[in-house]
């Protein structure tokens, strides 16, 4: 295939400034994307297929650069791209680092990222798609191909945004999303991609990540034999059932074909368990009012990532369940050996409950409920002396006011740790915590 430009050929750039090609990244749809670089900094330079150079456009991607991206996890359009002498176009965005993979490579089990980490990508997805929409934008195309994490961190990219558009605006053409990820309603065709569909989509990715298969994939699914455009039209648009909708047993998961979604479904607590239900239940009855929120998943990942344990006897990631514990008094068995769970030390700050494991961080955000996890303020560490003492330790840049079970006060400074004990009060400055084992 010939490539539309070569290494080391100079485009201009709207803003004045210039980039030279440096390599062939990949295609698609669209066009084509390299590795160039301004002023020796390396960015990626899309450049589009003749049949894409239109007025309209252009117009939008001049549009998304006047008004910026909506947080740096966007991988949005700088500046537009030209050469002389030539019809087509292009634009500069951020280039995506390599140890950033995609949602797919997790799929076909080519990473195994943790529960935390894919739990930190879920809540930064969420976090970015409320930003994107509080911009009054629409996405129109959440899905697999759109979307890289860092498997170790969970810290996400979104690419592909010359597509988002103004929520509301009908485009004279445009894609209209990915085959399983589109809501029902614009897969039937009784409506155009907006922020709605926008959030089916967000849940259709959500649950591929966490239960790791398709939320309209079961007993019907296995039952067509020929899987066309009616067929799927059928699955995903018309006639559309979760697997584990619990008045509508007609599409649950069969063993031996959807085995990952029975494996995985019950790990998570019932919470968590509830707000899927209600994406693909009410929410595809009514796609206005019941659709589950950015904010509702961003606030369900925080809690879920603060509520992990570690199994004691095969060290996987479990979920300390409040509503189960108080239910049924004791915690389900780890779901990989099947022995007892054994409850690390907590503390409760506000109605939050962050389980104190050997790696638990505390942030800005549970002080303050800001989403702010830039930079933590607390770390579990064990004493240098005695490895039977644990403590949480003061990394932020203010002290603490701790009032021991004994009655006696003292401040822990920046830098220092307070033993974890049961009934420990730490005044962090805006808000109190409480240790409890």
């Amino acid at each position: 295939m010939n490539q539309l430009l070569t290494p080391k050929q100079t485009v201009q750039l709207d803003n004045g400034l210039s980039c030279q090609v440096e390599q062939f990244i990949g295609d698609g749809a669209q066009g084509e994307v390299y590795q160039a670089n301004v002023n020796g900094k390396p960015i990626a330079l899309k450049w589009y297929y003749s049949k894409q150079v239109t007025p309209e456009h252009r117009s939008s991607i001049e549009k998304l650069i006047k008004i910026g991206p909506p947080n740096d996890k966007f991988l949005w359009p700088l500046a537009l791209a030209t050469l002389k002498n030539v019809k087509g176009f292009g634009y500069i965005m951020p280039l995506r680092e390599s140890h950033y993979k995609g949602i797919k490579d997790l799929m076909k089990r080519r990473i195994e990222p943790s529960f935390r980490a894919l739990l930190t990508a879920g809540l930064e997805l969420a976090h970015s798609f409320l930003q994107l929409h509080a911009k009054g934008l629409c996405y129109r195309d959440i899905s697999f191909g759109n979307v890289f994490f860092e498997p170790n961190t969970g810290k996400i990219l979104i690419c592909d945004n010359d597509n988002v558009t103004i929520d509301g605006e009908r485009k004279k053409s445009g894609i209209l999303g990915t085959p399983r990820f589109m809501a029902p309603e614009i897969v039937s065709g009784a409506a155009t991609p907006n922020t709605q569909s926008d959030l089916f989509s967000l849940a259709v990715l959500l649950f591929y990540m966490m239960i790791i298969h398709h939320p309209l994939e079961g007993k019907k699914e296995s039952q067509i034999k020929c899987f066309d455009l009616p067929a799927m039209n059928k699955l995903y648009g018309s006639e559309p059932v979760f697997i584990f909708d619990p008045h509508n047993h007609s599409n649950h998961p069969v063993q031996g074909y959807h085995d990952n979604a029975m494996i995985h479904w019950p790990i998570f607590p019932q919470s968590f368990r509830d707000l899927f239900t209600k994406a693909f239940t009410s929410g595809i009855r009514d796609p206005n009012n019941g659709r589950v929120r950015e904010s509702e998943w961003r606030s369900m990942m925080v809690g879920l990532r603060d509520s992990i344990i570690y199994c004691e006897h095969c060290g996987l990631e479990n979920f300390y369940d409040l509503d189960l514990l108080k239910m049924a008094g004791k915690l389900n068995p780890c779901w990989h050996c099947q022995k007892q769970l054994k409850t690390p030390p907590r503390i409760r700050i506000d109605r939050q409950i962050v389980m104190l494991n050997h790696d638990t961080q505390l942030f800005p955000h549970h002080i303050e409920k800001n989403y702010d996890f830039s930079q933590a303020i607390a770390a579990v560490n064990q004493h240098p002396k005695n490895s039977n003492i644990w403590g949480l330790k003061n990394i932020s840049p203010k002290s603490w006011v701790v009032n021991s079970p004994n009655g006696s006060i003292k401040n822990v400074p920046s830098g220092q740790s307070v033993t974890i004990l049961a009934g420990t009060k730490i005044n962090f400055g805006k808000t109190q915590g409480e240790i409890r084992l």
